[in-house]
């Protein structure tokens, strides 16, 4: 007989939580997590967890360091209350850009918070579609690295557009558009940029053909959305027939709303790994629940089965 599974939510997501507790059947964990009085992450496991599965979601978004500390002192008070195993189902994981040393007294942020989540308690780690794939090499415990393209593809399949072009808005995202136009029968091309300085790139070419095609410009993120509404002003004034942007997550900072509603696109299509606040949310944004993928892993990894198995297929209804 397994241990029974229970799960557990930060204050980061906690409706994507619940959407995963809904498609699993069971309720969601009861834990206090809020702030003491100088501003300090308070948390208290609120049942018993003894010999418990637990899987503990939380993205690591904006704010950051708070939604870092309640994931580590959530574990924390887990292991404590001898939960048998814990997971720690992470739909974003930030602290990802500095991932090596790429000049003098730097830090390797993505290894120092993979090695807290790990000494706070993790037997194991869920995440979707992390910034640099190598950061699974990061954590010495089991990884399991999901990708968004099954949600993606389902909704871009039913959409019915033909004459498609998948766009990498810079050479680093070129292997994530050439899986998308693999799947999707479309072609593939590449804005080809060069950065200037530290806040600006400037587009030098695109490579392959966009005039007259329906373009969908795919990332794993937006953040201040400068590159990918750059690259749709470029392929806007090559002649692409329609515009349309993807990325798993929304963390939609800086100026990024301001240049997504002045960008020339019909759709901007976006998870829930991340909330979208609705001050924070482009007039065109289109948000798919990732809540399923994440809920059929959480049960593949709690049954021992193979969770590679979604990493290609389409999630049925």
């Amino acid at each position: 007989m397994r241990n029974q599974m229970k799960l557990f939510s930060g204050g980061a997501n906690p409706a994507l939580a619940e959407r995963i507790c809904e498609h699993l059947g069971v309720r969601l964990g009861e834990a206090f997590v809020g702030p003491f009085a100088d501003g300090e992450v308070r948390v208290k496991i609120e049942e018993d967890v003894r010999g418990a599965d637990v899987f503990v979601v939380q993205p690591t978004c904006p704010p950051v360091n708070d939604n870092l500390m309640q994931l580590v002192l959530l574990m924390d008070a887990l292991r404590r209350a001898s939960a048998e195993r814990i997971t720690a189902v992470i739909p974003y994981f930030g602290y990802a850009r500095q991932d090596r040393k790429d000049e003098g007294r730097v830090p390797i942020s993505a290894k120092l918070v993979a090695n807290m989540i790990t000494n706070a308690g993790a037997n194991r780690v869920l995440a979707l579609d992390l910034h640099a794939a190598q950061l699974q090499g990061f954590f010495d415990i089991p990884v399991d690295h999901l990708y968004a393209s099954p949600v993606f593809m389902k909704y871009f399949k039913h959409n019915g557009l033909k004459d498609m072009t998948v766009v990498a808005p810079d050479v680093g995202s070129s292997k994530l558009a050439r899986g998308y136009a693999k799947r999707l029968g479309a072609g593939l091309a590449i804005v080809d940029k060069r950065r200037v300085s530290d806040k600006k790139t400037e587009v030098m070419s695109v490579i392959g053909e966009v005039k007259n095609r329906n373009v969908l410009i795919i990332d794993d993120m937006i953040s201040t959305a400068g590159s990918i509404t750059e690259a749709a002003k470029v392929v806007h004034d090559l002649g692409a027939s329609s515009i349309r942007l993807a990325a798993t997550h929304p963390i939609f900072c800086g100026p990024a709303i301001e240049r997504l509603n002045k960008a020339p696109v019909r759709e901007v299509v976006v998870t829930d790994s991340i909330p979208v606040e609705d001050d924070r949310r482009p007039d065109t944004v289109k948000v798919l629940s990732v809540a399923r993928l994440l809920g059929e892993a959480i049960l593949r990894i709690h049954h021992a089965e193979s969770v590679s198995r979604l990493f290609e297929a389409e999630l049925d209804d």
